[in-house]
């Protein structure tokens, strides 16, 4: 490899910029340095690059030595977040152009007595008297001259940015078409076109994809011709949404919004499976949120996604992110144990960071022993080389524990240090049953794929809690993202909306479409210069019952089969398949996908100075299962593959901390992982008492809570009418074996508080004769009910052996789902109510 020149995989952050080189003979090598620094650097990832090739700030970098930079950014992410995009008009059918404002019927926040909509992206709207209905028929055709009328204003106010909507053009794209010409005629210098951006069903998602493209395409054009300048002649690759690269010429604003963690899932998937690892989950622990993905032999893709208030419709990775870090913040209510929503960010960051910060999951793990001040590094305080304040963690937790007392517990300090991180553990959990569990995905037979600067911290914590049994902890997870960058292919994703049955006549229609997207695809790629001997496609529909706009996934192939691999999707994803619906194509996809690097084990950098040593380093203490444990610390660079230890362990790391807790057991791989796997069966829980205890009450809180949004994701997702898919007008709750409220998600309030007696009345009429798989249905307004379109559902759930009801529960929705006389409320001819 000594031909070949310098490789970097950079993943611009919010915080931190992570770069990893490769240099000519294959060794990489990495660095870490803040993105804003604006004292020291412009930018960030060209400052890695200095750094990395020893070139002073006043010199020329030497790019030719360089064969390519891949880069993920925070550019487009952080414009949209902050609304500093740039300035766009929306181009509208006429009599839409309040479409995006209004959106769908539904309530983000259906408590909120004040709402807050977002800003919209585009500052001025232009109307187009043009129509074409859903069948193609042509009722209007644009007058471009008006047109043009009508955009001279939007240039002589300085905007150079047009987004254009039009009804249906998703299918009949030529009015915006001939929109587009014209604007780029006249001048602007960024026209996004809903039909090339985002040629798919649901006028708000295509527009607001659409107007995001043209709100953050020049802002990510200006930054990238800004690294091609201090680049001259060296390729660039973007990391798109979608997991693949892409040359910057071709980078997107709406492909930007997720280009760094995409890298991580990237990281994920390629590690897992180069250590012979199929199903994993990817799990990124930061300081302020952790992310996390499911990967089973191919990226999970979301169609549909909302980030900062826009709905985007377009080919993302799906990643679920919880607002739970080692920065969360830790808190007592005067009744539970609180973690989060609100982080201590990096300054003043935890209190162990002498900057007078607030308590956070990181002092809890100090308090516990399972972070060593004195291994740490030694960065903090005035001079920036003080360590972790251990004393501060202590005191401040000596206070919680009185204030504690007050409400009726005495706990010890340790006690409530390790009841804050179980409950940040279940919120993690949480997460990661909505990517997995409540996608149909069992997560027991799965690898907990850890990265990120405190995954390691708490990696067998969440495994234990999901069930769990093999932890994976790559020798690069402090900089997995970068490293996912570097070996992620170039791909190039195609899309069109069919809305075709299911059917063998249709067949041959599918079929051209898919080979005309598998043309457009390949040669994308081949442009980029990409040999077709090297381009694989990936042929996939999205198919759904017809009446529905929940689609699932599957390979294209013969009508049964694509019949067959639907119903295994949707008995897996809802729990039945509805035999007599008919099936829908609502669109088709293509990826072309080629290029990628791999990495020889050989070429992982040792950072630790490449010493080989089973020794520890010391004996320390650490608090776990409610006991504390004498602990050895290693360094985990000194281990050789094939090092074993047993749990409970520390293991010390350049850019982490990885707990080994008791239980566990660790040993290195010959790719250098840290394979953690459960050693001992995992202890049974012991029964909560009747006591309040505040660990226990917000754990319990959470999971019930869970279970509740899961329901109503199930129900919004497999609902035929609009009251349930859009308006939200439905309710999902646990009740316990009395019929009393447990938890209920924040859906409809008014269901709420009746919904209890409709439980009652199914213990009073059938409790004597339910058993396991009954399912009750009413809407008697006199019984629990509250008019009489809304249906409630009730359902018993029993012990493992079926002899004891253990607890409800209920989901009430409104009957237009299931018929009627008339959609709505009661029909006109309504008389009485028997």
């Amino acid at each position: 490899m000594s031909d070949r020149g310098w490789q970097f995989w950079i993943d611009r952050g919010g915080t931190f910029t992570d770069v990893i080189a490769r240099r000519p003979d294959g060794a990489l090598v990495t660095h870490k340095l803040l993105s804003e620094n604006p004292e020291h650097y412009r930018d960030a990832a060209i400052a890695g690059i200095r750094d990395l090739m020893s070139v002073a700030a006043g010199d020329s970098i030497p790019c030719a030595q360089i064969e390519m930079v891949k880069m993920g950014t925070t550019v487009a992410t952080n414009a949209l977040l902050e609304r500093k995009g740039e300035r766009t008009v929306l181009i509208a059918t006429r009599g839409f152009k309040d479409a995006l404002r209004i959106g769908y019927q539904n309530r983000p926040d259906i408590f909120a007595r004040r709402i807050v909509l977002p800003e919209m992206l585009y500052e001025r709207v232009v109307e187009v008297d043009e129509r074409v209905t859903a069948e193609g028929e042509v009722l209007r055709a644009p007058d471009l001259n008006g047109v043009r009328a009508d955009l001279e204003p939007v240039l002589a106010a300085g905007i150079r940015s047009a987004a254009i909507l039009f009804m249906h053009s998703y299918r009949y794209p030529e009015h915006e078409h001939r929109a587009a010409e014209l604007a780029r005629a006249m001048g602007f210098a960024q026209v996004s076109a809903s039909h090339e951006v985002s040629p798919l069903m649901k006028l708000v998602g295509r527009g607001d994809t659409t107007v995001a493209d043209a709100y953050l395409s020049p802002i990510l054009a200006r930054y990238v011709a800004a690294i091609a300048r201090e680049l001259p002649g060296v390729r660039l690759l973007f990391m798109q949404s979608n997991g693949g690269l892409v040359e910057a010429t071709r980078f997107h604003g709406k492909d930007a919004i997720l280009s760094g963690p995409a890298g991580g899932v990237v990281g994920a998937a390629k590690s897992a499976e180069r250590a012979g690892l199929g199903e994993i989950i990817g799990f990124d622990m930061g300081g302020t949120s952790t992310d996390v993905s499911h990967y089973a032999g191919a990226y999970e893709r979301g169609f549909e996604t909302q980030v900062a208030g826009v709905r985007l419709r377009a080919p993302m990775l799906r990643i679920n992110s919880v607002a739970a870090g080692g920065g969360s913040i830790c808190y007592f209510d005067g009744a539970r144990l609180r973690v989060g929503l609100r982080s201590a960010g990096a300054d003043p960051g935890p209190a162990s960071y002498r900057k007078g910060g607030p308590l956070t999951v990181t002092d809890a793990n100090i308090l516990l022993g399972k972070i060593q001040p004195a291994f740490f590094p030694y960065v903090f305080g005035p001079a920036g080389d003080a360590p972790l304040d251990a004393a501060i963690v202590a005191e401040k937790f000596a206070g919680l524990t009185v204030e504690v007392a007050r409400a009726g517990r005495r706990l010890a300090p340790e006690t409530l240090a390790e009841g804050f991180v179980a409950i940040a553990v279940e919120n993690m959990a949480n997460a990661i049953k909505q990517i997995s569990i409540q996608r149909g995905h069992d997560v027991t037979g799965y690898t907990l794929n850890c990265f990120g600067g405190a995954g390691g911290q708490h990696a067998c914590l969440v495994a234990d809690a999901l069930g769990m049994t093999r932890v994976m902890i790559h020798p690069l997870a402090g900089v997995l993202s970068a490293y996912g960058i570097g070996l992620a292919e170039q791909r190039a994703l195609k899309e069109q909306t069919v809305e075709a049955p299911l059917e063998d006549q249709f067949a041959p229609v599918l079929a051209v479409e898919l080979d005309r997207l598998a043309t457009a695809a390949s040669g994308e790629l081949a442009a980029q210069g990409i040999a077709a001997s090297d381009i694989a496609l990936r042929r996939m529909l999205l198919v759904k019952y017809e009446g529905t706009d929940s689609p699932l996934m599957v390979a294209h192939g013969a009508v049964a089969e694509i019949a067959a691999a639907f119903a295994e999707a949707h008995r897996r994803r809802y729990g039945f398949v509805a035999e007599d619906k008919r099936l829908v194509v609502e669109a088709v996809s293509v990826e072309a996908i080629g290029g990628g690097d791999q990495v020889q084990n050989s070429s992982l950098p040792l950072c630790g100075g490449g010493k080989i040593s089973d020794a520890p380093l010391a004996i320390v203490k650490i608090f776990s299962g409610g006991l504390w444990h004498e602990a050895p610390l290693y360094d985990r660079d000194a281990l050789a593959p094939g090092a074993e230890i047993a749990g409970p362990a520390i293991l010390r790391e350049a850019t982490a901390t990885s707990v080994i807790e008791p239980g566990w057991r660790g040993r290195i791989d010959p790719y250098r992982n840290l394979i953690l796997e459960r050693a001992e069966p995992l202890p049974r829980r012991i029964a909560v008492g009747t006591e309040g205890d505040p660990v226990m009450l917000e754990i319990f809180n959470n999971l019930f809570m869970a279970i509740a949004e899961q329901m109503g994701v199930a129900l919004q997702s497999t609902a035929y009418s609009v009251n349930i898919k859009e308006r939200l007008d439905f309710s999902c709750a646990l009740f316990d074996r009395a019929g009393a409220l447990i938890a209920n998600a924040p859906h409809m309030p008014v269901h709420l508080g009746s919904m209890g007696e409709s439980v009652e009345t199914i213990i009073r009429s059938r409790g004597a004769t339910m058993k396991p798989g009954d399912v009750f249905m009413l809407n008697a307004p006199y019984n629990g009910g509250t008019h009489l379109p809304d249906v409630t559902v009730i359902m018993p759930v029993f012990d493992e052996r079926g002899g004891e009801c253990l607890f409800f529960v209920g989901a009430r929705g409104h009957q237009a789902d299931i018929g009627g006389v008339t959609p709505g409320s009661m029909p006109p001819m309504s008389r009485n109510v028997e």
